[in-house]
């Protein structure tokens, strides 16, 4: 042990690690990372390495007994079932399933998805119902033969600190001086600062700033594999990362039909990875996204206020010079199309992930840091109890290039590194005016990219300055774009100029546009908007689907005519045999791709041959899988009912006489067709579409 490791040991008895065994048992186990560190915690509390030795062949006994590994799910149930009982450590989530009108609790690696649970571990740990927790969770047989489940849970222990004492963890950080401590938080993320330089700690720290400070907005955009997403996915448990896909208001926000919020008041930090191949369903989303960034408020029927923080990781394809070089691209390139301006000056901080190094054993540490689950405890304490905005508008002094949201931005990145850095005390005037001159950097490098896609001077302020003790004016730059005109002084096209001739402002113009520039994609303000003469006109249409005819679907039919829609009823008597609910199921499939559509609603039949019991419960689940995306499916019965129609409520009705069943069995269950409609051939039918 070095002395930053005695010291460590010293004041935070217990509550510290050896990070190479983390490590080393890493390599060879996917387990996260406060998992494995509870383990150690509990069998290598010792400096002894005897003992060090005999509690990592503990800790891994313990991984090979106790750990579900997702290939060997059958095996686990299989002990639970012959010995009664078992342990297991694993991710617990809980849902409640409305035809059930219960909860239920599902298992990821243990592959169960149907386990009885007690009201008390769901009321205590909220976490469960919204996302999921890691535990150690006894799982028992059950014997009644009666019951519809095979598995309930006995026994549930988080996998985190039951209690943390803040003014202990002050007192520790009070004895020590401001770069012992940062050493510890890095070497507790497992770094060595040893060998980072002073410039890679504030960034290897900024990354931590959204677990600490509430409604902080960041982003870092980089190469890949420099580990933007490790510390989001394993540093906190307080923490979720959303990888890709699509991002939907009823999952981040609030669910309307469930009445429930979404991501954001469940967890500390909602992360996006590979931030631009997320995928936005419909605006509503991007403006409540919105809302929630300014101020940490939306309103969707409620007013719902949340703490979170959202950061947005994600990979940069071109080089920093050429993009800080080029009138053309910006250093927002990667964010998708529906970020808009808007969204980009939300942003409080944008750490240069390009100046961060790759994932390599030589930055690792081979010390003591704190517990992960420790640290993130502080972090969440802080996070929800303590606020330092105020400490910092008391003290900070700023030049006039800084507008509102600069401000608001710079002021929380500040306050985020004292929690971080000064947890019960303050800086000093020298550590103060390095996190002020790095937060502004960090939001100067927003606002000169904002600068080069605005057309007029909203943004052009971008000298950003902060006064000094001895009160002189300091402007801040960005290194990578200090020396390039392109971003300090932008070509200001005329908008109104097909030719390409710029208009005069600034110094930096360009009196002609080549044909290079010509072919790259033009940035189109959101206030912009196509004119209606190049929208699709719907009309009427009457015909027919011969025979044996291939390249009709549902979504080829009807969703041209679902724009403007919310609601569609469907009145078909024939959705009764695994076939026909499979067709409808398809059906669904197509109308949620339109954005608007809210509710569903079935009128079906049934005769005395359909199980109806078989009938209800594939709808029922259906209907379960629909109130995940925030869709409201009802089903009614007309016994009476014989004709096919479905309604629009934007006026169409669609018409198709043999209703969803017109496609033919497949010859072959692995031919062409089987999956795609659209190459699978038809039955005869007419089709009509008309305006009610």
């Amino acid at each position: 042990m070095d002395a930053i490791d005695q010291k460590l040991n010293q004041l935070f008895d217990g509550k510290v690690v050896r990070k190479d065994l983390v490590h080393r048992i890493k390599k060879g186990t996917n387990v996260p990372t406060f998992v494995l560190e509870f383990l150690l915690a509990r069998y290598c509390a010792s400096d002894d390495e005897a003992e060090i030795q005999a509690g990592m062949e503990a800790v891994l006994d313990t991984l090979n007994d106790n750990y579900v590994r997702p290939n060997e799910a059958n095996k686990a149930q299989s002990k639970v079932a012959t010995k009664g009982k078992y342990r297991f450590i694993d991710k617990v989530h809980v849902n409640y399933v409305e035809k059930d009108r219960r909860h239920w609790a599902a298992l990821e690696n243990f592959d169960s998805r149907r386990v009885g649970i007690s009201e008390t571990f769901y009321r205590n740990h909220d976490r469960l119902l919204q996302g999921g927790l890691w535990a150690e969770v006894t799982i028992a047989y059950n014997e009644i033969e009666d019951d519809d489940y095979a598995f309930f849970i006995e026994d549930l222990r988080p996998i985190q600190l039951s209690r943390f004492n803040f003014e202990q963890y002050c007192e520790g950080r009070s004895a020590c001086s401001r770069d012992e401590w940062m050493s510890f938080i890095l070497r507790t993320v497992g770094l060595e600062p040893s060998r980072l330089s002073p410039r890679m700690k504030m960034h290897f720290i900024a990354r931590l700033l959204p677990l600490v400070e509430p409604n902080f907005n960041f982003i870092e955009l980089g190469p890949r594999g420099t580990g933007k997403s490790y510390f989001f996915s394993e540093f906190s448990p307080y923490s979720t990362l959303i990888s890709g896909g699509q991002a939907t208001k009823s999952t981040l926000f609030y669910n309307n039909q469930r009445k429930k919020i979404g991501l954001v008041g469940f967890w500390d930090t909602v992360a996006f990875d590979e931030v631009g191949g997320i995928k936005v369903k419909d605006h509503d989303t991007i403006q409540i996204m919105k809302d929630f960034m300014a101020n940490g408020r939306f309103s969707r029927g409620v007013e719902v206020i949340a703490d979170a923080s959202m950061a947005f990781v994600g990979n940069l394809d071109l080089s920093v010079e050429q993009i800080v070089n080029s009138e053309m691209y910006d250093l927002f390139q990667p964010l998708p199309k529906e970020f808009d301006l808007a969204v980009m000056d939300r942003f409080a901080c944008y750490l240069p992930g390009w100046e961060m190094p790759k994932n390599s054993s030589e930055f690792l540490t081979s010390n003591y840091g704190f517990i992960t689950d420790y640290l993130a405890e502080a972090f969440h304490y802080q996070l929800k109890q303590t606020n330092r905005y105020e400490e910092v508008s008391k003290r900070i002094r700023l030049g006039r290039a800084v507008e509102g949201r600069d401000e608001k931005g710079i002021k929380k990145t500040v306050a985020a590194f004292l929690k971080i850095l000064h947890p019960g005390g303050t800086a000093s005037d020298a550590e103060f005016e390095e996190y002020v001159a790095y937060a502004i950097e960090a939001r100067r490098r927003v606002k000169e990219q904002m600068n080069k896609r605005k057309s007029d001077d909203e943004f052009a302020k971008i000298n950003l300055s902060y006064f000094n003790a001895d009160g002189k004016e300091i402007i801040v730059y960005c290194p990578e774009s200090k020396l390039a005109p392109a971003t300090q002084d932008p070509v200001r096209k005329n908008i109104h100029d097909v030719g390409g001739e710029a208009s005069e402002q600034g110094t930096n113009v360009v009196p002609t546009v080549t044909t290079a520039q010509v072919t790259q994609p033009a940035v189109i303000e959101p206030s912009v908007s196509l004119p209606t003469a190049l929208e699709p006109q719907l009309t009427e249409q009457h015909y027919t689907i011969h025979y044996g005819a291939t390249g009709y679907s549902y979504e080829s039919i009807i969703g041209p005519y679902l724009v403007g829609g919310k609601e569609i009823v469907i009145e078909d008597p024939y959705i009764r045999l695994t076939h026909q609910v499979q067709n409808f199921v398809r059906f669904c499939e197509a109308i949620v791709k339109a954005p608007n559509i809210r509710k569903i609603q079935l009128i079906t039949s049934y005769d005395s041959d359909t199980d109806v019991k078989e009938m209800s419960d594939k709808l029922g689940e259906l209907k379960q899988s629909l109130l995940e995306i925030d869709i409201e499916l009802d089903v009614k019965i007309n016994e009476h009912m014989h004709d096919r129609e479905m309604r629009i409520d934007n006026g169409w009705v669609i018409k198709i006489g043999r209703g969803l069943d017109f496609f033919q069995k497949p010859d072959s269950w692995f031919g062409i067709g089987t999956n795609d409609l659209s190459l699978r051939k038809c039955l005869e039918t007419k089709v009509d579409i008309y305006k009610a």
